[in-house]
This record gives C-alpha cells, structure tokens and sequence, in this order.
C-alpha cells in the first residue's frame, strides 16, 4: 500500500510531465513537417545549390545522436545568445530539425513514387510547374507519405526523454525526481513506462485513423 500512496500523491507531478511531453512532440513533429516538405521539393525540383544545401542539412542531422545535438544546440548556441531560454524552446527546435531531416526523405520517397507523366500532363494543360505541384503531386504524396509519416511519432517520443540532459521537466525527469525523493525505484520506472507505452499506443491509434479517413480505396496500388 505504501507504494500506491506514494504513486497517487506524485500523479499530479507526473501528469505535468505528460502534458509537457506531449506538447513537445507535437511541436517537433509541426516543426519537422514545415521544414521537412518544402525541402523534399527543393530536393527534387530545386537546383543543384539547393539540393547539395539540403544533402547536407540531412547529413548533419541524421548523422548525430540526439543528445549531441541537444548538447550543440544548448550550451554551443543557445546559451550563448540567450543565457535565460528555456531549455524547452530548445529541445523543440533540436528534435523539430533532426525530424525534418527524417521528414524530408519520407516525403522526398513519396513524391518520387508518382508518375512523371502526371507532371508532363498537367504543364501541358498550361499548368506552371508549382500549379501541378500544388493541385497533383502534393495531395497524392501526402496520402503516400502518411503511414511512413506516422512512425515519427514514437521516434520523437521516445526521444523526449533524451531532454532531461539539458534539464526539460519531461516524464523521465520528473520520475527520476520522484525516485531521488522516495527511494522507490523500480515501481515508479514501471510506471513511467507504462505511460509511454499508452502515450504511443494512443498516439499511433490516431494516427492510422487519419491515415484510413483520408486514404483513397484503391489509391497507390498498382501504380500511381
């Protein structure tokens, strides 16, 4: 019983957690996505600047562990600029840009994946190249690109807990602060994992219902 008491009396504790944890995902996935899009385009359609500019870009941010970035971006800029920013605003712009460069090459694949003719049909009926972008490509590549999408959730997820480092009060923070305060390990750990488990679950759940809602019947099977 002395366990259960102890885990109602920090619930309001860690529920602050999850609010902040979820506010952080979906933040790095906005993010993620507003940088993402634009430079899978401008890796297909951009000039060789351009693309040689965003090969990089994913490079560098798919090629380092998160916690390097964390470290990079807080103490090596950050701080630097701003010696009062919430850690939080930095963990945001850290998982947002590492999740653009994962984004990009999800919705690069999609775009890909379309029929060049649909391009050449559409600039042949006066369209610019950005109208047929806009109005054909996009809305086909979204519908494609959603399943593989959609696994960037649980990635950022569990990255979060990453962010203790540089002192965001996400779930493993906050539960490694109840640990360090009632000696009570193991229970509260299980704890947090369940909560993770549910956070994924539930995050992944919706997720596929959005992805069936607009899905087409038929649409992406045999060729696009």
């Amino acid at each position: 019983m002395g366990v259960i008491t102890i885990l109602v009396d920090w619930i309001p504790y860690l529920f602050e957690g999850v609010i902040l944890t979820l506010a952080l995902v979906l933040s790095s996935l906005g993010l993620g996505l507003l940088f993402g899009l634009p430079m899978a385009l401008g890796q297909i359609y951009g000039n060789r600047i351009l693309k040689s500019i965003i090969s990089v870009y994913v490079w560098f941010f798919r090629g380092l562990p998160v916690l390097v970035l964390l470290f990079l971006f807080y103490f090596g800029i950050f701080l630097s600029l701003n010696p009062g920013i919430d850690p939080f605003y930095v963990a945001i712009v850290v998982l947002g840009l590492r999740g653009a460069a994962y984004q990009s090459q999800i919705f690069r694949g999609a775009i890909l994946s379309i029929s060049e003719g649909q391009m050449i049909a559409a600039r042949s009926l006066g369209m610019s190249r950005w109208q047929a972008i806009k109005s054909i490509i996009l809305p086909q590549a979204v519908r494609i690109a959603l399943p593989g999408w959609s696994n960037e959730y649980p990635t950022v997820l569990t990255d979060t807990s990453v962010c203790y480092a540089i002192g965001v009060a996400e779930i493993l923070t906050r539960t490694t602060q109840i640990v360090a305060q009632t000696y009570i390990a193991m229970p509260i750990y299980l704890a947090a994992a369940g909560i993770y488990i549910l956070l994924n679950y539930a995050g992944m759940k919706g997720l596929h219902i959005l992805e069936k809602r607009i899905s087409i019947p038929g649409f992406g099977q045999g060729g696009v």
